[in-house]
């Protein structure tokens, strides 16, 4: 296939994606990629004792690789557990030896279980690596790009958080307290850092449909979660949506593209809903 040259909203910007073998991730990358950014690519690539569903693979992040490549941009892939301060210091590495420069950081790695219990039932093993992923590697990550947007005075983070940074969800106390947290962390983030031109935003999506292009999973693991028959979850959570249907990974990016581009100068601290009007009731 012929590369097809981008000149577009992020052309000649350079991105890291966390979490990028599927789902949100790879919709991500690949908008990323269309819009023009070089990319270093990330997930962790095998799955992690107790959580209850399968990781991103390093076959999954190859693949997003190869679609983003399409577009005749520069791909790297880096596996890298977000809990792990070196692993994430390696990433950036990679990423300023190749491209010189980091100007968006997308924080998507993140888990959605073990969820599904009530708040005094959650074993604390289970609190702490909720956390650990969804808020504290988020900041690993920031911590390893700071100096580098600092120094150029230029830069974006984007966290994706949920609709559960939001408002509260019966059965999910750790997800909800994570991203509350990270919806907290983007605030501060972003007053630590304007005055360097570095932006911090949080992208907070409501449901979104396990596509079966970017190889999403989320959706139906918290149908699980909650005993949902799988079957049906779709129409279950469609229900509860104003515009009545699902949120789509492509929905997502957009907006991802879109804060990570100049169009977003003046855009810091502060939520993206994507959620099709959830949290307007």
């Amino acid at each position: 296939m012929t590369p097809v040259l981008s000149a577009g909203p992020l052309a000649g910007k350079a991105a890291i994606v966390t979490g990028a073998a599927r789902g949100i991730g790879r919709a991500c990358a690949l908008a990323y990629a269309r819009a023009g950014a070089d990319l270093l690519l990330t997930d962790i690539g095998h799955d992690l004792e107790g959580v209850p569903y399968p990781l991103g693979t390093p076959s999954q992040l190859a693949h997003t690789a190869r679609l983003c490549r399409e577009q005749g941009i520069t791909v790297i892939t880096a596996e890298a557990d977000v809990r792990d301060l070196d692993a994430v210091r390696r990433v950036t590495d990679s990423a300023l030896d190749r491209f010189g420069r980091i100007d968006v950081l997308l924080n998507n790695a993140g888990i959605a279980a073990p969820s599904g219990k009530m708040v005094h039932d959650i074993a604390p093993d289970e609190w702490d690596l909720m956390l650990d992923i969804d808020v504290s590697g988020a900041w690993r990550m920031i911590r390893s790009v700071g100096a580098a947007m600092t120094g150029r005075r230029s830069g974006s983070v984007i966290n994706v958080a949920s609709t559960a940074g939001l408002v509260g969800y019966r059965h999910f106390a750790g997800y909800v307290t994570a991203k509350h947290a990270l919806v907290g962390l983007t605030k501060a983030a972003a007053l630590d850092l304007a005055p360097f031109g570095v932006r911090v935003n949080a992208l907070c999506p409501g449901s979104v449909r396990d596509d079966d292009a970017a190889e999403g999973t989320m959706l139906t693991e918290i149908a699980r979660s909650l005993e949902v028959p799988v079957e049906e979850h779709e129409e279950t959570f469609v229900a509860a949506q104003p515009m009545n249907r699902l949120i789509e990974p492509e929905d997502v990016a957009g907006a991802a593209v879109w804060l990570g581009s100049d169009d977003a100068r003046q855009v810091t601290g502060t939520t993206v809903t994507v959620d099709g009007g959830f949290t307007s009731r």
